[in-house]
């Protein structure tokens, strides 16, 4: 086979989650052992951090990569979904793994997967840990893809497990309240391993600090102990938020500056801040691969999608947000804009909470509506129809690309067009 065959077998012949939904869910560990074994091992031959949580997983795994990086270190980085090429999944020093290698591995291993019978997700994760055995990588940051517990990167055994928070998402398979999707994500706890919860919650601080006790070892809340200031509100012209870290009233970091500029970003960087104090334990980090790491995420790993500008004049900017607190943060950076008229394109997935988000979104936007091209996107009409219901109104259309340059046409340079809704919508403008 060749790539373009090989990628084409991966989607087609296997169930890939992000594509089809529910459907593609295998909430069971047996196949990936037998994978892991295999394959030799291969992820316990790397030192492994692992990270979960309902939102801000991404930035998060990008953001320790950098910095990482910076420091000298050769760094696995293992994240879903990609947005332009499936090799955005599986990085080492923000390079992709190369086409070739994706091929030979498939080719390599095809015969006895088949038998096997792996998902879309247990092939990627074979891969990334024989790719970063292979690269001798000092070290790989695993971003869980659904859940923890029975997420098919939940066969290491990490230095730390970070956990950046829980909202709803995904509640027909990780469950319908606070608790119990925090329960799932609690799964990626181990014996021993030191855990930071990103963003401490009343209604499920009490899940991880039982499991904290079961598993023996510390939990540590990251938003109790340090605290992001906004110095310097971000500015499109400079593309940096800059903030100072504090600890116990005391600027730990100060004018830090961050490319990625989401306000939600602060809630990360704090996450990502108690982190590195745990693996100072491990490894050389400097103030400065802090500072360098946190200012330069997207350049040394290859992020896109977090509050990304596309263009200026008219302004427009894209964001993967796409649940309910997702949204939220989205709604949040919108409001801290400067623009005179705001221009929505809009495409969301049929398997979430569509009312629930369409309630948050402001009736003074003009609405561009959209589908994007994978078999879970909600028809454009349809997610029309159940916009008007909250008063949200505008045109349809066949594509993304076409709502994007329906808005960009209709706007004038002091407005701002902003995509969104799904990830997948974003994948097709940046």
């Amino acid at each position: 086979m060749n790539y373009k065959q090989t990628i084409e077998y991966l989607y087609k012949q296997l169930p890939m989650f992000h594509r089809i939904g529910a459907a593609a869910y295998k909430a069971d560990l047996t196949n990936t052992h037998k994978l892991m074994e295999l394959l030799n091992a291969p992820h316990h031959t790397f030192k492994t951090i692992h990270i979960a949580g309902t939102n801000g997983k991404g930035s998060s795994s990008h953001m320790l990569a950098s910095v990482l990086q910076h420091a000298g270190y050769k760094v696995g980085l293992y994240t879903s979904p990609h947005l332009k090429d499936f090799r955005e999944r599986i990085r080492v020093n923000g390079k992709m793994i190369s086409k070739k290698q994706v091929t030979d591995f498939v080719v390599n291993y095809k015969t006895e997967c088949d038998n096997i019978q792996l998902s879309f997700f247990e092939w990627t994760v074979g891969l990334a840990f024989d790719y970063f055995r292979t690269q001798k990588v000092d070290v790989a940051i695993i971003e869980t893809g659904l859940g923890g517990r029975l997420d098919s990167t939940n066969v290491i055994i990490p230095l730390l497990s970070v956990i950046t928070n829980i909202g709803f998402d995904h509640m027909s398979l990780l469950g319908n309240t606070l608790p119990k999707i925090a329960s799932e994500k609690a799964g990626i706890i181990k014996n021993k391993v030191p855990v930071i919860i990103g963003e401490s919650s009343l209604k499920t601080d009490a899940v991880f600090i039982k499991k904290g006790i079961k598993e023996m070892t510390e939990i540590y809340f990251a938003s109790d102990e340090y605290h992001a200031i906004v110095k310097e509100k971000f500015k499109t012209e400079d593309a940096f938020l800059t903030i100072d870290i504090t600890k116990d009233d005391v600027i730990k970091y100060k004018n830090l500056k961050l490319d990625l500029t989401g306000s939600y970003q602060l809630k990360n960087v704090v996450t990502i801040i108690k982190s590195i104090e745990l693996l100072q334990q491990h490894f050389i980090i400097s103030k400065k691969a802090i500072y360098d790491g946190l200012k330069s995420v997207k350049a040394t790993t290859g992020l896109m999608g977090r509050w990304q500008i596309l263009q200026r004049e008219p302004l427009v900017i894209c964001d993967t947000g796409h649940n309910e607190d997702g949204i939220n943060e989205v709604l949040k950076n919108i409001g801290l804009t400067h623009y005179q008229n705001l221009h929505f394109v809009l495409g969301m997935v049929n398997d979430k909470d569509i009312e629930t988000i369409l309630k948050l979104l402001p009736q003074e936007a003009t609405y561009y509506f959209c589908k994007a091209n994978i078999p879970r996107g909600l028809d454009a009409q349809l997610l029309s129809e159940q916009a008007a219901r909250q008063k949200l109104f505008g045109k349809s259309y066949l594509s993304v690309k076409q709502a994007m340059k329906a808005a960009i046409k209709g706007a004038s340079k002091n407005d701002l067009v902003f995509i969104g809704g799904s990830t997948f919508t974003v994948a097709e403008v940046v």
